[in-house]
């Protein structure tokens, strides 16, 4: 997807929401947890049971209820790496259900990979080719190595972590290199040796007071915002400070969104905090 593309998504829907997939089986709703219990379910020809049924089908009427509202879906690949290969073949299942039914949806693959050399290519084959992501989170605390792999697939972004929505972010990004704060540095090497077209940026929604400098030195990239709702930060405040002529801001929202509610009403409840969420 090109950031024309999905510059339009955005003024389609009027809307820079990213859901966050951030599904945990402790969390879903009790009767889909029965799911587990029971039987097999075949999907794509094949015969998934136990956890990985009541995944799926929680995530399945999440995306159907909130795609309406939002531009991009952001799979947080611990939560499916976590249950092993079942766990895989659930985020498999749920990157094939966007794809074949919500085609205009940009998918990130929320890895935060940080190797180089061939072990980065690997990666950048992973989510790019085999699993079709539109783009990868990467820690470039390795240098530009980290990043360069991911940088020759058209129609493909790196999104390289620079200001994060945590708290002791500022161990090492705020610290200071030659006058500017760390993750200014990170940020302007990262511009050197990409366009707008291949990369983006993490800015964390609860350093909303620095996203207005931040877009004096970067004005044209994309940024991923995430820490809105659970952690806090305003999507209000987002949009004010980071938006730049064209929008360019992924507003990310996980816990806020699909887990609004715990009860048989969790895929209602989840449209309406996505409708309500980083609407322009």
């Amino acid at each position: 997807m090109t950031t024309d593309q999905l510059y339009a998504n955005i003024q389609a829907k009027r809307s820079m929401l990213c859901v966050g997939l951030d599904t945990d089986f402790n969390k879903i709703p009790e009767h889909l947890k029965k799911l587990a219990l029971g039987g097999e379910t075949a999907i794509r020809g094949e015969l998934y049971k136990g956890n990985v049924r009541s995944i799926i089908a929680f995530n399945k009427a999440i995306i159907d209820a909130t795609a309406p509202y939002c531009v991009a879906y952001k799979p947080n690949l611990a939560f499916y790496e976590c249950l092993g290969t079942d766990g895989l073949r659930a985020l498999d299942v749920t990157v094939d259900y966007i794809r074949s039914k919500y085609p205009d949806m940009f998918l990130i693959a929320d890895a935060k990979r940080g190797d180089i050399g061939n072990t980065a290519k690997m990666y950048a084959k992973t989510y790019f080719e085999t699993m079709d992501f539109d783009a990868v989170t990467i820690s470039p605390y390795m240098g530009s190595e980290t990043v360069t792999p991911f940088l020759g697939y058209p129609g493909k972004f790196a999104i390289v972590v620079a200001l994060s929505s945590n708290g002791t972010s500022s161990d090492f990004q705020l610290a200071e290199k030659e006058g500017k704060p760390l993750y200014q540095v990170v940020m302007e090497k990262m511009m050197s040796i990409s366009t707008p077209e291949n990369m983006m940026f993490v800015v964390g929604a609860t350093k909303a007071d620095k996203l207005a400098e931040i877009r004096q030195f970067c004005p044209d990239n994309f940024f991923l915002v995430p820490g809105v709702g659970a952690q806090g930060g305003s999507a209000e405040e987002v949009i004010a400070n980071g938006a730049n002529s064209r929008g360019g801001l992924l507003i990310n929202s996980s816990r806020g969104v699909i887990y609004a509610s715990s009860g048989e009403d969790f895929a209602e409840a989840a449209a309406r905090s996505a409708e309500n969420t980083a609407r322009i």
